[in-house]
């Protein structure tokens, strides 16, 4: 009975037993996990592999409760990095996390200083600018300082026949001591002009001035005025000329350089005639010449293309074929404009005659008396519109050919530095053949064409040299002359425009004024 009765106990001990162990390993895991928790790095390095998991389900906002410690570690180079850029927040981070080894915005944020240096450069170019567009101010200063007034009148037939040619008169006064006296007057053809244009062209185009054109020869207006032995049918054309010259002598006094040229101050000085100018002819042999050099200058734009370097000449070729576009459109339609005022006038002239003739057959009194003053307001109102037929032409339309005229000249400008600049490159292309034929006479082994082959490759360094600093000075001049042209175009355009305005205003006013006086007259009629 004993024996049977001791199996109960041992069975109550090993349940004792069991949960003993089971408590226990609870009791270790919690103790672990407490461990764990509350030291995560220093026991990172005892634990065990198999407890990589167990840190992997910590909760991270535990791992980084401490960074404000751990950041000390790289303390020696964080410092170095904080001496070059003072920005102390970078201390925020976790070094011990593997994924912030991308957070080096250290390196993102030096290169901060290269936008700043690009800004400095750029901001000390644009200076550069500035100080270059100051002397084209201090031109102007001087050109206020002194003035110079050229008028043209008096136009004259001298000869007969088809070898009769027109004369003008020109007036100078001014104050530039340059000039013999303040007071000049003499007597110019038409060729003399072309002459004067053309000498200056020749000087200074090639050196990026901006010269004003000549008026165009014109073959069928001149051929009337030598076939016809009244003067009143070519008188038109005649005042047209007239206008025009005075408008190109007045450009070219407005330049400082032009205006100091020997050959324009001989042309308002010299008393009696000029030397004869010769190939001003539109059908002559250098008419014909200078025609084979336009087609061949076109062919080399074509086969020779241009690596423009500098974004201004890029921006203001293209400004210049916009606006060259542009106002061709509006001369055409100027022209047309005064096309159909002139018919206007015309159309008018013919109805107050008509009015006039229906007022004397009309037995009507106050009808007749009415249709009268109708016909004469009329007459009056049809020479308002030829005034203001004359003003679309002479201030408007002509405005616009002339600047049309003087895009070509700008153009022109424009070709020369293209033209200095495949000289540059022509010569920087030779200048590479010939070191490589001395550099063939060297592992050939003929050293007595060596020195022969060094001469030639210092020839053409020189001129390799020359053709960079004549690309330089005549960029530099064309972007002062692009200056001063963009001011006297606002300038032109301002006044004529203004004048022209008001010109019409006032004659809107004279016809107000016409018709308000008839209207007592229609009214009168009973």
């Amino acid at each position: 009975m004993a024996d049977e009765r001791e199996p109960p106990p041992m069975e109550e001990s090993n349940e004792n037993n069991e949960d003993d162990i089971f408590s226990e390993a609870i009791e270790k895991k919690t103790t672990d996990e407490s461990k764990t928790e509350e030291q995560p790095v220093i026991d990172s390095k005892q634990e065990e592999p198999t407890r990589v998991p167990i840190k992997a389900n910590i909760n991270t906002d535990d791992l980084f409760s401490g960074e404000g410690d751990e950041v000390k570690l790289d303390s020696e180079e964080e410092e170095e990095e904080e001496e070059e850029v003072p920005e102390p927040e970078p201390s925020k981070t976790d070094d011990s996390n593997p994924f912030n080894s991308v957070e080096p915005p250290k390196p993102v944020e030096e290169p901060t200083p290269t936008p700043q240096i690009s800004v400095s450069s750029h901001s000390s170019s644009s200076a550069v600018k500035v100080t270059a567009s100051k002397p084209s101010k201090e031109e102007e200063e001087e050109e206020d300082e002194f003035t110079i007034d050229i008028k043209i009148s008096d136009p004259q037939k001298m000869g007969d026949g088809m070898g009769a040619y027109m004369v003008y008169r020109v007036r100078t006064k001014t104050t530039v001591p340059a000039f013999r006296k303040a007071e000049l007057s003499v007597l110019r053809r038409f060729s003399d002009f072309l002459g004067l244009h053309s000498k200056l062209a020749d000087k200074h185009v090639s050196k990026g001035v901006i010269v004003p054109p000549a008026p165009e020869k014109s073959v069928i207006g001149m051929t009337k005025i030598k076939v016809s032995k009244d003067d009143s049918g070519s008188s038109d054309f005649i005042e047209k000329r007239r206008a025009a010259l005075e408008r190109f002598l007045t450009r070219t006094a407005s330049h400082p350089l032009l205006r100091m040229d020997p050959d324009f101050r001989d042309f308002l000085e010299r008393e009696g005639d000029l030397p004869k100018s010769t190939n001003t002819s539109a059908l002559s042999g250098a008419g014909v010449m200078r025609l084979f050099h336009k087609v061949g200058d076109a062919v080399d734009k074509i086969s020779f293309k241009m690596d423009e370097s500098d974004e201004w000449f890029d921006e203001r070729h293209q400004q210049i074929e916009n606006l060259d576009v542009q106002l061709r459109k509006l001369h055409s339609s100027m022209e047309t404009l005064v096309h159909h005022r002139k018919e206007l006038s015309l159309t008018t002239m013919h109805f107050s005659k008509s009015a006039a003739m229906l007022g004397n057959a009309e037995e009507h009194t106050a009808l007749s008396r009415a249709l009268s003053q109708l016909a004469e307001t009329e007459e009056r109102i049809e020479i308002i519109q030829h005034d203001q037929a004359d003003h679309d032409f002479y201030l408007m339309a002509e405005l616009l050919k002339d600047y049309i005229s003087l895009l070509g000249s700008v153009k022109e400008v424009f070709h020369e530095r293209f033209k200095t600049y495949k000289v540059w490159k022509e010569a920087e292309a030779t200048l590479t053949k010939k070191r490589e034929n001395k550099a063939k006479l060297e592992l050939a082994g003929k050293n007595d064409k060596v020195p022969q082959a060094q001469n030639e490759i210092t020839e053409w360094s020189e001129k390799v040299e020359k053709g960079k600093e004549d690309f330089e000075k005549i960029s530099q001049t064309i972007r002062k002359e692009m200056g001063r042209f963009d001011r006297h175009r606002v300038e032109d355009f301002k006044t004529t425009v203004v004048r022209y305005l008001e010109q019409l205003m006032e004659n809107q006013q004279k016809l107000i004024k016409c018709w308000e006086a008839f209207l007592p007259e229609a009214k009168a009629i009973a």
